[in-house]
This record gives C-alpha cells, structure tokens and sequence, in this order.
C-alpha cells in the first residue's frame, strides 16, 4: 500500500479499497488477531482523511498504532495527519519512526523527503525523494520526480528541477502539480508563452488555484496584456481572497 501526500492539495491521498461498514468487514471483533485488527483501522484512519473527518482519522490511527506499535504504514498516515493538523513537530516525529522500521518504503520516502523540503531541511529532503524516483520499484514516479523538482527549486536550481518536472510528465503527462510547476517554473525562466501553454494544460484537467492566478497574472502583465492580467486579478480576489497571494496582488503597483 502507499500513502502519499504530495504539496498540493490537488493530489489526494491514495484512496484506498476497504470497507467502512463493520458489519460488511465481519466486524472487528472475532477471531482476527492484533495486526489485523490493526490494518483495519489503519485503513479506516486513511480513509477518513480522504473524507477530511480528520478526529475519526487520528482515534483509528492511534488505536491502530496500539494494536500493532511496528507497522510502518501507521506511522506514515499519523505523519500526514499531524501534517493537516498543522502540527509539524509529531509528524516529523512519526515519519522517522516509519522510515526506521522499513527504510526504503517508498510512500515514506517521498513523504519525509516532501516533509522536510518544505519545513527547512531540503538538502535532506531531496536525498530521500532521489532515493525514491531511483527506485527501479517506484511504479508512481511522477509523484517524487515533481517533489524533488520542487524542492530544488527552493534550493535554486532550476535546471535539475526542470529536468525532474520533465520527466514527471513524460511519465504522466496529465499529473496537475508536475504542469503547475512547470508554469511556475516557465515564468521564472522569463518563457511567458510557455508558462500560458503549461497553464492551458492545467486548466484541461482542474480549477485554477491561487498559484496558477498569482502566476498567470504575472504572466500576463509582462506580455502587456492589462485586460487579461486585470481579469486574473479579479478571480485572485474573488476566488482566494484570504490568500498570501491576494495580499501579494492588492500589495502589487
């Protein structure tokens, strides 16, 4: 099983297949024995975040984890958990424990290496997150090739983190945070043309978020296009208005 949580909010954790009804599971009572019982509500504590129900995610996790104290996947999930619950302290704490029961795993090395990348310690970050996309069993790889892409673009190299969104989207060329990066990215290179083409890309498949408006109206603005960055803006301030990047735009001369 894996369980990634990428840095957008666009890519949801793996849904998985099991059953929310006791009685449909045969209950949890019975005859199963304690890293079953355990798997069960690992699972239900996963699937409760996909749910956003994230109190009934954190008691299943937590009884999980009292029912089987070594399955790395338990700890995995209550690292992503304690990451929506803006506790970044216990989910560091929680994907450690995981990467010392299984060390490669990949689900845990592309969420601990995009955990750290986006908490200070990306020269750490990135050596797990190459360490999954290297992986010849990585059968995702999109999915740590755009956090690595992302987290060198926080170390400065834009190069290296072109390559890897490249890539990314060879693999899977309609994976909607590797197109954003990429018109991010595009825009940083001063490639406008780019960037809209990457942006149209995106829009096929999802709703703008407050990157692609920040970005696009940047874009829009160096080409000289004041009517269509004057709209951007607008859907900025109308869609996310309590973003940092409607701050940023109202800010803007």
């Amino acid at each position: 099983m894996q369980l990634d949580r990428r840095l957008t909010s666009k890519t949801p954790l793996l849904v998985l297949s099991l059953c929310l009804g006791l009685v449909g599971c045969g209950g949890l009572g019975g005859s199963k024995s304690a890293a079953e019982l355990a798997d069960i509500h690992m699972q239900l504590g996963v699937r409760y975040m996909n749910l956003n129900k994230l109190d009934s995610a954190k008691e299943n996790l937590l009884q999980a984890l009292q029912e089987d104290g070594g399955n790395h996947q338990t700890f995995n999930a209550l690292g992503v958990l304690y990451e929506r619950l803006n506790q970044p302290d216990s989910a560091g704490k929680y994907y450690e424990k995981a990467l010392s029961l299984v060390s490669d795993d990949l689900s845990v090395l592309n969420n601990y290496g995009r955990f750290l990348c986006e908490h200070n310690e990306k020269a750490k970050g990135i050596k797990y997150l190459e360490q999954a996309v290297a992986s010849p069993l990585n059968d995702r790889p999109w999915l740590a090739l755009t956090n690595a892409g992302l987290c060198l673009l926080g170390l400065g190299d834009l190069i290296k983190a072109e390559a890897y969104f490249r890539e990314a989207l060879q693999q899977s060329a309609d994976y909607e945070p590797a197109l954003q990066a990429m018109q991010n990215l595009s825009y940083q290179k001063g490639d406008f043309w780019a960037a809209k083409g990457y942006l149209q890309r995106y829009l096929a498949l999802a709703n703008h978020t407050a990157e692609t408006l920040w970005v696009a109206w940047q874009v829009e603005r160096a080409l000289g296009n004041a009517n269509s960055a004057g709209e951007y803006k607008r859907l900025l301030l109308e869609q996310f208005p309590l973003s940092e990047h409607a701050k940023k735009i109202n800010a803007a001369p």
